[in-house]
């Protein structure tokens, strides 16, 4: 420290403090700044954190969306991911849900069919929802049956639920089909809905078979009870026992209502996603089945049914006046349907 300097002056004694050191005043004021500015970022850190703790309250849980980037881009608009109102697909929620119908006519095998198509692990077929008539009043009701299906709704016995990768139905033609196809085309194609065609070759064998399906409606041949499939050759054997009587004056008639039917229902539903089979192909090449498990992208594997054929073997034993239906098909474009045997 710099020695104090006195002096005396005539009147007083004078005493000069001695000059402080600038050195200190410049760490005094770097020492003030440096506390200033800790207390402003505490500050602005505090208000910082106060707001994104409001941030982080208001914010939604939002679902992961699902995405498919391995697929094949021109397949997305048949991949779809339902949420269903009835129960919760959990780990499945992003496993992809084709959809799809079978069109088809009573005693076509229609019935034998979807039996395979449940036989997959992964392809639920709910039956033939539309033979209950308010489902099918209008086309508001089809509509809406529509969306329960196909949005893993409408629970059935077939139902696989969670992890389903095929979801679809068997439709008649004769349940609401064609009088509003115009409506169900639209929203086949909308949603991607994949159609499976299903008609029986020979229809003198569907005639057959309607009419005595419809006569054991009344008989019950079976211990009292109508059954449209069996699971035993026993059983078929006792339904197939009775022998329809056809009447030939309309049987040409009828026979080309038939055709007319199928041809109506093809061109109606030409513009969706479809692949048309007949069910005595299914029976003679069970490679047709592997054709229909790549229709809907599916793995193949290896489809069973209990179901056993009732009406086997050559017509003429389940016909009762065979003679007179032969000779109203010989030279006929019919013809062909008398000599089928499967």
């Amino acid at each position: 420290m710099a020695e104090e300097i006195c002096f005396f002056t005539k009147d007083a004694l004078i005493i000069k403090p001695p000059k402080k050191s600038p050195a200190l005043l410049r760490m005094i004021v770097i020492v003030f700044a440096m506390v200033c500015g800790v207390y402003i970022c505490s500050t602005c850190l505090k208000q910082t954190n106060t707001e994104t703790t409001r941030k982080l309250l208001n914010i939604e849980v939002i679902e992961r969306p699902c995405h498919e980037y391995d697929t094949d881009r021109s397949q997305i608009p048949y991949l779809h991911y339902p949420k269903p109102k009835t129960f919760s697909r959990a780990e499945c929620s992003c496993n992809p849900v084709r959809l799809f119908a079978v069109l088809s006519a009573q005693r076509s095998g229609s019935g034998w069919f979807e039996t395979l198509l449940n036989s997959h692990i992964n392809i639920t077929s709910n039956g033939e929802i539309f033979s209950v008539k308010e489902r099918r009043e209008n086309a508001s009701s089809i509509l809406r049956t529509l969306d329960m299906v196909y949005n893993l709704d409408l629970i059935t016995s077939a139902s696989k639920n969670h992890c389903s990768a095929a979801v679809g139905f068997k439709w008649m033609l004769n349940q609401g089909l064609i009088p509003y196809h115009k409506e169900i085309v639209e929203y086949f194609n909308n949603k991607g809905v994949s159609v499976i065609f299903l008609f029986r070759r020979n229809l003198l064998r569907r005639m057959v078979s309607v009419l005595a399906n419809s006569y054991d409606r009344y008989a019950r041949l079976l211990n009292g009870t109508h059954k449209s499939h069996v699971h035993s050759t026993e059983e078929a054997s006792t339904l197939a026992k009775y022998k329809p009587e056809i009447n030939t004056t309309l049987l040409i008639t009828d026979l080309k209502r038939m055709e007319v039917s199928t041809k109506e229902a093809l061109e109606y539903f030409n513009s969706t996603r479809n692949i048309f089979l007949y069910y005595e192909d299914l029976i003679k090449d069970h490679t047709k089945l592997e054709d229909v498990i790549e229709f809907l992208r599916l793995p193949q594997m290896n489809l069973t049914s209990r179901q056993v054929k009732i009406h086997s073997g050559p017509l003429q034993e389940h016909i009762k006046n065979w003679d007179d239906v032969n000779k109203t098909l010989k030279g006929t474009a019919y013809e062909s349907f008398l000599r089928s045997d499967y």
